[in-house]
């Protein structure tokens, strides 16, 4: 049984959809799954100044945070983030400079890695803010798996990096995103599962 680890920052829902949806197809395919959140690093009085966000954080209060222990206990690693100026989200960020003890000690080397991310517009840094956690992933000594494109939904939603969703006008995720997040998450687990993993 592969053990995963999703951890996504989302300001306003779509981020955490993505990773709910990812954890669902993963727990039907046979894993163990730790579904976290990364902690708010914005000011109360910034998030409140916003319906949306404010309405999405209080409908995640109660979600587990995410901890350096959840990569060091998985197997693989799924890491999401909406888009900031074509990078990940100062909220992500923070967590991964959070990192460094468990990466000194290697903890974070040789396990599987894939990433997800959305923005407001097509194009709108979605393709450098997942390859800016592939870099980190590099780092970390990762083994990472990108869907490619190998399957047919890749030429629908056209990201071969990881998967990608437009959120301008959108109120919930797609058949193609789903299907898209589904691909990944069933590549990331059927690598995983072919490494020998402690």
């Amino acid at each position: 049984m592969v053990k995963l680890t999703i951890v996504h920052y989302s300001s306003y829902g779509t981020a955490h959809a993505m990773a709910s949806r990812i954890a669902e197809t993963a727990e039907k395919a046979g894993a163990e799954v730790r579904l976290r959140r990364v902690r708010e690093t914005a000011p109360p009085e910034v998030v409140e100044s916003v319906d949306a966000w404010a309405e999405h954080a209080r409908s995640v209060a109660d979600m587990p945070v995410a901890e350096p222990d959840d990569l060091v206990w998985a197997d693989a690693v799924i890491m999401g983030s909406g888009t900031r100026y074509g990078h990940v989200t100062s909220q992500l960020q923070a967590f991964i400079d959070t990192l460094g003890p468990v990466w000194q000690e290697g903890k974070l080397a040789d396990k599987v890695y894939a990433a997800f991310t959305s923005s407001s517009t097509p194009h709108g840094g979605q393709e450098s803010t997942i390859l800016a956690m592939l870099t980190t992933f590099c780092h970390f000594g990762g083994i990472i798996v990108p869907p490619g494109y190998t399957d047919e939904v890749k030429f629908q939603d056209g990201n071969p990096y990881g998967v990608g969703v437009v959120t301008g006008g959108q109120e919930t995720l797609t058949d193609t995103d789903h299907a898209a997040l589904d691909h990944l998450v069933n590549r990331v687990l059927r690598v995983a599962e072919g490494l020998e993993l402690d």
